[in-house]
């Protein structure tokens, strides 16, 4: 019901629909939006791919999308988190502050259940994003060895 969800449907719905009618979620896992990311990501490398002469093997190309995927999911939760973190000081009380939370909780409750707070400060985001950046790395050398 809220705004911003609904703005973030109406945009991606052209894709995301007609996948539905043929993946299924896999329980809390939404395969189509999941496809339609990797779809996406697919086209941006074949662009890149075509733009730069074509070097390399296409078969290559639908593994560089996934990591494409990846690294733009780390990206936008590191983003993610440092906004909420920014609006926790500010308190500030919007629909997309709402969302952005919504957003933020899941990942930085395992933190909030073994870090306290220090001084009525909240380290957990830094937690979290010490932890996304690791991964991070972790996922570039993978893809530096697959590749």
């Amino acid at each position: 019901g809220n705004p911003v969800g609904r703005f973030v449907c109406a945009v991606t719905d052209w894709l995301v629909l007609p996948l539905r009618r043929v993946l299924p979620s896999l329980g809390r896992i939404d395969t189509a939006s999941l496809v339609g990311a990797w779809l996406i990501e697919l086209v941006q490398v074949l662009l890149l791919w075509g733009l730069m002469g074509a070097h390399g093997s296409p078969a290559q190309l639908p593994l560089l999308a996934i990591f494409g995927v990846l690294r733009l999911a780390i990206s936008s939760l590191t983003a993610l988190v440092i906004i909420a973190a920014l609006l926790s000081w500010v308190r500030a009380e919007s629909l997309v502050a709402d969302v952005i939370d919504r957003l933020c909780a899941p990942l930085l409750r395992p933190f909030r259940r073994v870090i306290p707070l220090v001084g009525g400060i909240d380290l957990t985001p830094l937690a979290l994003l010490l932890t996304l950046q690791i991964v991070s790395i972790v996922l570039a050398s993978v893809q530096a060895s697959v590749l």
